[in-house]
């Protein structure tokens, strides 16, 4: 899921630009200024179709980055300096975590064939006898394909024998599981909050950038300024995100103004534990035919509210970030605990939890690095890590890492009984798979993860997903 592309690149150097500006304590002053800067008068990087439109929606990315969705708008005419006074004097973070900018979205066409020149207007035609809806004609010599009439089956490209006829996706519909994202009347795309399972991937996909997460740096940042102690959890995935030692990476976190960070590795030691027990039970002594792993916020929505009858095999063990804000908790009754992460399914998450006040992604820990200039690579950063920690615990950021710890977990008569299963992301394929799961599952053990890959190829990831995924499962050994 992470790329490298102009929208991803924008959209860090905003939040590094907001960063910086927090740090300073000047937001509310040099705020308005950003869209200016970053496109400023005769320049020639224009992505969209005219430098004024950049700028606009520059200033509706910097809203998301203030925590405000698009549609919160109420008069166009409010400034970015009166958006972030808003954001300061606010006392809760809002629940729905993404928002779609509707005049950044190109309304892509929902008619996903299209004849290209290369179309010969052959004798044979097989394009046209073969639709079963009668939506091609031929004009001139050429195919043409009535949008009113395609259903968007493919036969016709299947058919062509010069390949004349492409499939066009919508970014955001294809790469929805769970079809969450869909056009309204005016053709432009909106998330249905009540299908949405937060897995991000339209986060990754919109080459337009129209869909903008909605950040906690106010409030983080507010935190920093208060008399309350601020505590990081981090995921295991922090790991392969920096081409350094975990040890500089959390010295380097705490460099940032965290008065202490503490490891959701250290949870993920409870949730195996929790879990192997559960399985033994539920699985081998009681005779359930599967249990599947609960630890992915994603899955855990997906199953709740797409595939019910998958719902009843879900483990009951909660997260690691459950546990080790629980921990967390006890530790600093009165601190504000900050989840660092991976992917907008945590954020998500972290908001229903009881001792999570905020969340911060990996991009965003980036650019705070890069903003507040604490350099993670500096090994005078480093600290010592928690050896109580299990090594397979803070493998769990890598798909079959949950897998292994839980196995690993298992008592010793019971380790060969343990047959598992991976779905190594969540797409419309797996949610098949997992359906049949319910009538006959090929074992009795089975890790789910929404990320191909796992949380190293989460939505909000900076490092190539297969170069962390070998420097987390180094790490577990």
């Amino acid at each position: 899921m992470a790329v490298t592309n102009n929208t991803m690149i924008l959209r860090r150097e905003l939040l590094t630009r907001i960063v910086k500006l927090l740090n300073d304590n000047t937001l509310e002053e040099n705020i308005d200024r950003i869209p200016y800067l970053m496109r400023p008068k005769g320049s020639a990087e224009v992505s969209r179709c005219c430098i004024y439109k950049d700028r606009a929606m520059l200033k509706y990315r910097a809203m998301g980055v203030l925590g405000f969705g698009i549609d919160e708008e109420e008069d166009e005419m409010t400034s970015l300096a009166d958006y972030a006074r808003m954001a300061f004097a606010r006392d809760h973070v809002s629940e729905n975590p993404l928002s779609v900018m509707t005049d950044a979205c190109s309304a892509c066409v929902k008619v996903n064939y299209v004849v290209t020149n290369m179309c010969r207007g052959c004798v044979a035609r097989p394009c046209e006898v073969n639709c079963n809806k009668g939506a091609i004609h031929f004009v001139n010599g050429q195919a043409n394909i009535d949008s009113s009439q395609c259903v968007n089956c493919g036969l016709c490209m299947k058919n062509c024998p010069f390949h004349a006829i492409v499939y066009i996706p919508v970014p955001c519909e294809e790469s929805c599981p769970v079809g969450a994202i869909s056009k309204d009347e005016h053709g432009k795309e909106h998330i249905d909050p009540e299908k949405c399972i937060y897995c991000g991937r339209c986060l990754s996909a919109c080459p337009f950038g129209a869909v903008v997460e909605k950040s906690h740096l106010v409030e983080l940042f507010k935190a920093f300024r208060s008399p309350r102690p601020v505590v990081a959890l981090v995921a295991p995935a922090v790991a392969g995100q920096f081409k350094t030692s975990l040890e500089n990476i959390i010295g380097s976190i705490r460099k940032l103004g965290f008065d202490d960070v503490i490891e959701v590795a250290k949870g993920a030691d409870v949730t195996t534990k929790n879990e192997a027990a559960e399985f033994a039970e539920r699985v081998l002594e009681q005779g359930a035919p599967f249990m599947t792993t609960s630890c992915c916020p994603s899955y855990y929505r997906l199953a709740h509210k797409h595939i019910p009858e998958v719902a009843q095999f879900v483990s009951h063990t909660r997260s690691p970030m459950y546990y080790a804000a629980e921990i967390a908790r006890r530790q600093y009754p009165d601190a504000t605990i900050v989840f660092v992460g991976p992917c907008v399914a945590k954020r998500k998450e972290a908001y229903y939890d009881p001792n999570v006040d905020l969340m911060l992604s990996f991009e965003e820990l980036g650019t705070m690095f890069v903003a507040m200039g604490v350099d993670a690579f500096t090994n005078g950063t480093a600290v010592a890590l928690d050896e109580d920690i299990m090594p397979s615990s803070r493998g769990y950021a890598a798909s079959e890492g949950v897998m292994g710890a839980v196995a690993a977990a298992l008592p010793e008569e019971c380790k060969d009984r343990i047959k598992p299963v991976v779905i190594n992301g969540i797409d419309r394929q797996a949610i098949k798979d997992l359906r049949s799961y319910a009538k006959s599952c090929p074992g009795n053990m089975v890790e789910v993860m929404a990320c191909e890959g796992g949380c190293v190829n989460g939505c909000n990831v900076i490092a190539n997903p297969k170069v962390a995924a070998r420097q987390v499962k180094e790490l577990a050994k």
